[in-house]
């Protein structure tokens, strides 16, 4: 059966390959973006650039914005009656301009609110969606600079927002449990976006990462952060 995926951040890179390929295997995936007249617009390129076999119905939802998330899940509930994956992929300030001696903390608070907290909300907000599914996905796109075990100086605003995702990710995974809801953190690498810059391995290769979370059967791991299908240190 087609499942119902939700991306957040998906009209530009890692959350743009994400839907498509969702897309592409029949899926009906919820395109969103701040801004409606982006997510009208990446839907619209998806549809006409790729053999898709599902649908791609463009959404605005702002991960900072509550009222938006609330319309977001009140239409899946009211059309779709079940919500099997959440990709929360939007993030933003990879600052690697500054570090946290010096840091400017008006940046640490936006990278907060946006990959953290806008994670934590979205996730709030579909989880009634999310438990009608009966086997529920949500997948956090992190990132290494998150991990304790290699963290150094330099970008802290996304650093520790990342860092806090991956705390996240493993109490919702032992709360959901019960509810069938797999809930695992991903880090899809150094990928040639907008906010990797060049240089970085393909979208493609980063958005596997997130494809494997999202197809774990119903007995695979949950709590755990991964990187191409393979487990890195908390």
């Amino acid at each position: 059966m087609a499942r119902i995926a939700l991306v957040t951040g998906a009209n530009r890179g890692i959350g743009r390959e994400v839907a498509r390929e969702l897309a592409v295997r029949g899926d009906t995936v919820l395109v969103t973006a701040r801004d409606q007249a982006k997510a009208d617009e990446a839907a619209a390129e998806l549809r006409a650039g790729a053999a898709v076999e599902g649908e791609l119905l463009p959404c605005r939802l702002d991960v900072t914005d509550p009222a938006s998330m609330q319309r977001a899940a009140d239409a899946i509930a009211e059309r779709h009656g079940r919500l099997d994956v959440l990709v929360n992929n939007a993030a933003i300030h990879y600052d690697t301009w500054q570090r946290a001696s010096d840091a400017d903390l008006t940046v640490v608070r936006e990278a907060l609110e946006t990959n953290l907290l806008g994670a934590w909300r979205t996730t709030l907000a579909l989880l009634p969606p999310l438990r009608a599914s009966g086997h529920g996905r949500i997948v956090n796109v992190s990132s290494e600079s998150g991990s304790l075990a290699s963290m150094g100086g330099g970008t802290p605003a996304y650093s520790v927002s990342k860092a806090a995702l991956n705390a996240l990710t493993r109490i919702l995974a032992a709360e959901l449990r019960r509810d069938r809801i797999l809930v695992n953190a991903v880090c899809p690498g150094w990928v040639a976006t907008d906010m990797g810059g060049p240089g970085g391995r393909p979208v493609a290769e980063g958005a596997a990462s997130v494809l494997w979370a999202v197809d774990l059967p119903d007995n695979g791991p949950t709590g755990g952060f991964f990187r191409d299908g393979h487990p890195l240190p908390w």
